[in-house]
């Protein structure tokens, strides 16, 4: 028996629009985020969830409402599946971050780890979003399809991590778009399985970093 896993991004806010670091800042969604997050709730109800769980943080706590609206479900929050950390980054353009922290900069672009300025490693990352993804399938019966909404670089480094992915192979995935998600099953004979990625309603749009 297999249990699927929607993990689904958050719709939008100020600080995406602007380009802006948000990590573990709680931004909320801004009007085109909150019809984002009807408009694919109305697809994703169509999957007929047994399961709601969420970040805290509010943008992606109030995506969820906007499916437990329509299912009736409760969410249940995890503070695991907040965003990556980005320390003394949060709250800067990313073209303030490039100016003023170079080295910093230039590290996050190649894939690699941030030294300095208190950004959380993406092991960290992969293993504590990966640890709340198991966790919220470990408490529903099998069969069962949970749907999770959370961050752009928290959702690509856990599922990568469930996956077993490299790092390097981890970075030839997209960031999610706002809003659009990736479905994955789990069973005992295969184990974790990624049935597709950037599922959404909204078609191709250009990709607001992941932060």
């Amino acid at each position: 028996m297999t249990t699927r896993v929607i993990v689904w991004r958050h719709g939008n806010t100020d600080w995406n629009a602007g380009n802006r670091v948000q990590g573990q800042t709680d931004v909320p969604l801004n009007e085109l985020g909150r019809q984002q997050a009807v408009d694919a709730a109305e697809l994703l109800v169509r999957l007929r969830p047994t399961a709601l769980v969420a970040s805290d943080l509010s943008r992606a706590a109030d995506t969820a409402a906007a499916l437990a609206a329509l299912t009736g479900l409760s969410v249940t929050y995890d503070e695991r599946l907040r965003e990556r950390s980005f320390g003394q980054w949060q709250g800067l353009t990313m073209a303030k971050v490039a100016l003023t922290r170079p080295v910093e900069f230039a590290r996050w672009r190649a894939g690699a780890d941030v030294i300095g300025g208190d950004v959380e490693t993406l092991d960290d990352l992969g293993k504590r979003v990966a640890d709340a993804l198991q966790a919220a399938t470990d408490r529903v019966p099998p069969d069962s399809t949970i749907v999770v909404a959370t961050h752009g670089a928290a959702a690509r480094s856990g599922i990568g991590h469930l996956l077993g992915w490299p790092r390097e192979q981890l970075r030839t995935l997209r960031a999610l778009q706002n809003c659009h998600w990736a479905e994955l099953t789990h069973d005992d004979e295969r184990g974790w399985q990624l049935g597709s990625y950037n599922v959404g309603p909204f078609g191709d749009r250009p990709v607001p970093p992941p932060v």
